[in-house]
């Protein structure tokens, strides 16, 4: 098989970093430091859990640099696990990677982006009877309300569909406005952090002291969880992956532009952790339902409200784009592949980009977004994102015995140390992730456990593999 396509190589390195940080940054730097400052309760331990879920990305975009530098083709991970696992591997990720992985994100960041829009537009919802009179029930799930908060519901989907049509119509458009809003996002960013600073009451103290700090088996328990968000926040480097056949000089350019995506989120994130510390002690941080809007009101008073959700949909659409852009380019080249709908393979006559993989993920995302089902899709793509990492990392190790004489323009630093602790660490967060989830089954804290139906939903992509392959033969 292969995926070679007649896309454009229109993205040069700006654009490319730029898609890594506007995929990474959405609204985790403003949602996850509450929750993750009441897991841990120690300032200190919230400093180095942002930390270290940044070196252990910055592992994983290595390891993928030197993938991305060696096989510089549309379609990302997919493109790689059929040279590393063969084509039915391949394409249980693609499908994992359209059903769950892609576009689930994408909805969530969307219908969060939507929600804080409603700030200043006050969209209509119906009156409660009425968004209960329509009920979606999934067996061993849960309950689906898909008229609630239909309003912003509506707005999320105009936003999909409008990025939608701009990456329809071009590539360059679509990067140029990647480029534009990650600039602003930074700005944005950056007025946040030094108006904190500068004009905020704060307290050096409070970057070291906690009233109540959580040892041992808590402290070790909250670490975990509160690494699991992290990771979320973190999400959205691999994206520019999916699109390495529209790079410009794709073998200097994935990996520079990975290494230095990756750092700026890292140093942007733990810039704004601290800026909330200064003002807020790790006390108040935890009991805030949105702390960056508190931070600014101790430091520019009470209109910290309409900064910080002007801040949140400048942050997320960026984000949506970013995600748009990238992840339809897997879609595109299974059906380039014709393992897939060959329909979604085929790229727009005039426009030259792939349309039809960008609507049809739209299309799907729209219906996640109406399900409102965005905890529960989150916890899905974050387990099954890692499974796909840690199968990544191990075929390194494969393609270089297979391919050991193939032109490497980039190779992984400090191989095979750096790749082996990767493995380790992912198979580690795997076990951990499917125990809590069972635990929390078991418990009634939640519905159904989550790993093992996002686990249920790859394997029930399997009939469409023999389905298309038999097709193809035909």
């Amino acid at each position: 098989m292969s995926t070679t396509s007649s896309l454009s190589k229109k993205i040069g390195y700006w654009s490319a970093t730029a898609i890594i940080v506007g995929s990474i940054i959405g609204s985790g730097v403003f949602m996850k430091p509450a929750s993750m400052a009441g897991q841990l309760g120690s300032p200190i331990w919230l400093t180095v859990v942002w930390i270290i879920p940044g070196l252990f990305s910055l592992m994983r975009a290595l390891v993928y640099a030197e993938l991305g530098a060696m096989m510089p083709e549309t379609g990302g991970i997919y493109v790689y696990f059929r040279k590393m696992f063969g084509d039915f591997v391949a394409y249980l990720y693609g499908w994992a990677a359209f059903s769950v992985m892609n576009t689930t994100g994408v909805a969530a960041i969307a219908f969060v982006c939507a929600q804080y829009a409603d700030y200043f537009l006050h969209l209509p919802r119906f009156d409660v009877s009425v968004e209960q009179s329509v009920v979606w029930h999934l067996p061993f799930i849960g309950d689906l309300h898909p008229l609630e908060n239909f309003g912003v519901k509506s707005l999320a989907i105009t936003i999909v569909a409008g990025l939608t049509w701009l990456n329809v119509r071009s590539v360059k458009a679509g990067s140029s406005f990647q480029l534009i809003s990650t600039i602003v996002k930074m700005g944005v960013i950056a007025a946040l952090v030094i108006g904190i600073f500068f004009f905020g009451n704060g307290s050096v103290e409070n970057f070291f002291h906690a009233e109540n700090p959580k040892q041992g088996g808590a402290l070790l328990a909250g670490i975990i969880a509160a690494l699991t968000g992290a990771f979320f926040a973190y999400d959205g480097w691999i994206n520019i992956t999916f699109i390495a056949g529209e790079i410009k000089q794709p073998q200097r350019n994935i990996p520079k532009s990975l290494f230095t995506g990756v750092i700026a989120c890292i140093i942007v994130y733990v810039l704004v952790n601290q800026a909330y510390l200064y003002v807020l002690p790790v006390e108040k941080i935890a009991a805030s339902s949105l702390v960056a809007s508190d931070a600014i009101a101790v430091a520019l008073g009470n209109t910290g409200g309409a900064l910080v959700a002007a801040m949140i949909v400048i942050c997320t659409l960026g984000a949506i784009n970013g995600n748009l852009m990238a992840t339809t380019r897997v879609t595109y080249a299974m059906g380039k592949d014709k393992v897939f709908l060959p329909w979604a393979g085929k790229e727009h006559k005039r426009f030259q980009t792939p349309g039809n993989a960008l609507w049809l993920h739209g299309a799907w995302i729209s219906v996640l977004i109406i399900s409102g089902s965005f905890d529960m899709l989150a916890d899905m793509m974050v387990f099954i994102s890692w499974i796909a990492y840690g199968m990544g990392a191990v075929g390194i190790f494969m393609l270089r015995k297979k391919m050991p004489d193939a032109e490497r323009p980039y190779k992984i630093w400090m191989h095979p140390f750096v790749t082996l602790l990767f493995i380790v660490f992912t198979a580690a967060f795997l076990v951990i992730t499917v125990y809590n989830d069972v635990t929390n089954y078991l418990n009634d804290r939640q519905p159904v456990v989550n790993s093992l139906l996002g686990i249920l939903i790859v394997v029930l992509g399997i009939p469409f593999y023999f389905y298309y392959r038999k097709k193809k033969k035909l």
